[in-house]
């Protein structure tokens, strides 16, 4: 595949670097929840196409860095 949109965006999640501010959850209810320790949980590391605008969101608001999104 190539051009524009042709990869497949990943999520990465790193619960050592997790806060647990939510904010992920907020965004993007979807694809992130959060344990009972407050820290991230990954629904859907692959994001369906209706959610990739709101995951970038919620990776750049993420205060911790804890996301990261991988295009492959």
């Amino acid at each position: 595949m190539s051009g524009p949109g042709a990869g497949t965006p990943r999520i990465r999640a790193d619960r050592e670097v997790c806060i647990g501010a939510g904010l992920c959850v907020m965004t993007a209810e979807d694809v992130f929840d959060q344990d009972d320790d407050g820290l991230v949980v990954l629904l859907e590391p692959d994001p369906p196409p209706a959610a990739r605008e709101r995951v970038r969101q919620a990776v750049r608001n993420c205060p911790s860095g804890a996301l990261s999104l991988v295009e492959e």
